[in-house]
């Protein structure tokens, strides 16, 4: 299993929205960066995903699953772009702010810290334990 980061801004697509769609989950559509696709591409059913508001917020919010691997995305004709489908797991018991990931150094790596503004990116299983620890302390 792979973990990722998923970002959405909440005015957009919020965390209770992920949530209202159940187990049917939601594509992540809209995606126009190659390599936020090519991460997509990547994933595999079953793969985890932090669900992150960014924006004001900016904070890891919940916890979600792959449940359908890449495929064309449904908001265009473009063959370029694809999508996986995800659906919410759990909420996280605490958000995790940026500010506290940017905090600990042991995630000076992680790839929020190091390019922000990429909106599907990879997380190390180091970084997704780390991540999920701080939710519980």
């Amino acid at each position: 299993m792979k973990y990722w980061l998923f970002k959405s801004e909440p005015s957009v697509w919020s965390w209770d929205d992920q949530v209202a769609k159940g187990d049917a989950g939601e594509e992540w559509d809209g995606v126009r960066n190659y390599q936020a696709r090519n991460f997509m591409r990547e994933m595999k059913k079953g793969d985890q995903g932090f669900f992150y508001h960014s924006q004001s917020e900016k904070a890891v919010v919940g916890i979600v699953e792959v449940t359908a691997e890449s495929h064309p995305d449904s908001t265009t004709d473009d063959d370029r772009w694809d999508c996986v489908d995800i659906k919410a797991i759990r909420p996280m018991e605490k958000p995790i702010t940026l500010d506290m990931v940017k905090a600990d150094e042991r995630l000076d790596e992680m790839v929020l810290v190091r390019n922000s503004r990429l909106s599907v990116q990879p997380v190390t299983k180091a970084e997704w334990q780390i991540i999920c620890d701080l939710a519980k302390s």
